[in-house]
């Protein structure tokens, strides 16, 4: 029921957001952080996603489930804010132009559930790392955030060390959004999958 739909979205989204969006806070790997985050953010998103959208056969479910995700991420970080921290602390991911894309797709194939999978979860995959970049660009200054609010949860073996430079490390929109396209599609089909299991 509807009820048992958002409690998980909410638990979920805010779980993968508070952990996997912890990026800004590994400052030596913040890019390397960063593709696993896009990658973690747009798998989980596209599974649920299509999921409702394919369960309710309208076209606009997918949107309206990454809008139910985005406010209870909002109250994540008011929950973090009323603690003290300053509002840039947690940066919600953007995750509802990805879900339009899904669901556009959807409409525009005349509810063809292939095209939702191969073409939806291509252009999620590929859309939530650039989305997400371009949010990052509007948070104050995150490694200023990173050294004067450090995690109160950080692990030791967290601790962060220079890393190797690799051949895509300059690239985190590029790398991201490769592996999520090519990942998001088989995560799709399982999205799928789960309304006729």
């Amino acid at each position: 029921n509807a009820l048992s739909v958002h409690c998980v979205v909410a638990v979920n989204s805010t779980l993968l957001t508070i952990n996997a969006g912890d990026y800004i806070f590994y400052t030596d790997w913040a890019w390397t952080s960063f593709v696993v985050f896009s990658i973690s953010q747009s798998t989980m998103l596209v599974v649920g996603a299509i999921y409702y959208m394919l369960f309710t056969g309208v076209p606009g479910t997918a949107t309206y489930y990454a809008t139910i995700m985005t406010i209870y991420t909002w109250v994540a970080k008011g929950a973090w804010f009323a603690l003290g921290y300053p509002y840039d602390f947690v940066a919600v991911p953007v995750w509802i132009p990805s879900a339009m894309l899904l669901d556009l797709t959807y409409w525009a194939t005349r509810r063809n559930k292939h095209a939702a999978i191969i073409i939806g979860g291509t252009l999620v995959g590929l859309s939530l790392p650039l989305f997400n970049m371009i949010n990052l660009l509007l948070i104050r200054d995150p490694l200023e955030m990173a050294f004067k609010y450090p995690r109160p949860t950080l692990p030791p073996y967290m601790t962060p060390i220079e890393p190797q430079v690799g051949k895509f490390y300059n690239s985190p929109v590029a790398l991201g959004s490769g592996a999520g396209a090519v990942l998001s599609v088989p995560i799709a089909a399982l999205g799928a999958k789960l309304n006729t299991w």
